[in-house]
């Protein structure tokens, strides 16, 4: 049975998780093109334990996954389609990656979860990824579509004085 410090460790980091998978969602929202607002959802229900895949989430543009790792410790692999610096989901891609490293810094939360962001690999093709599972069958995984939600334009400031 795993201790307290890790248990309370795993429930930060799932529910910081599932702040990023909203905000990912929110992200991809605004994409006409319904194609990549679809993504591949799998959900492993079977006790967490060492090697489990919790959740993932695999769309043509960004990935997120959380699974159990060494001790029991959940962690979160994630990943980005590569796009050229003014392309056009350039404006999907950057704000993920802040958004990760913003919601799991140290000061962030209660409990320093810093580690639980896993490096050993990073997706950089996740369309690729995305029909590779597609063609397999999706054995594991769900199709989701996020639904279209038209970009709020930004109010104009005006001068003051």
């Amino acid at each position: 049975m795993p201790d307290l410090p890790v248990l309370a460790f795993n429930a930060e980091v799932r529910k910081v998780y599932f702040k990023l998978l909203k905000e990912a969602k929110v992200l991809l929202a605004p994409i006409k093109e319904e194609p990549l607002r679809y993504s591949l959802i799998r959900e492993d229900k079977q006790p967490i334990t060492q090697g489990t895949i919790v959740h993932e989430m695999v769309n043509p543009l960004l990935y997120l996954r959380l699974e159990c790792y060494a001790d029991n410790k959940l962690g979160i692999h994630y990943g980005w389609e590569l796009s050229p610096v003014f392309g056009d989901y350039y404006n999907i891609t950057n704000p993920f990656i802040r958004i990760l490293y913003k919601h799991t810094m140290a000061d962030a939360t209660s409990i320093n979860i810093e580690d639980c962001i896993r490096t050993d690999y990073v997706m950089n093709e996740c369309s690729a990824l995305y029909e590779h599972i597609e063609e397999r069958g999706c054995k594991h995984h769900s199709f989701a579509l996020i639904p279209y939600k038209a970009k709020l334009a930004k109010r104009k400031l005006r001068k003051v004085a």
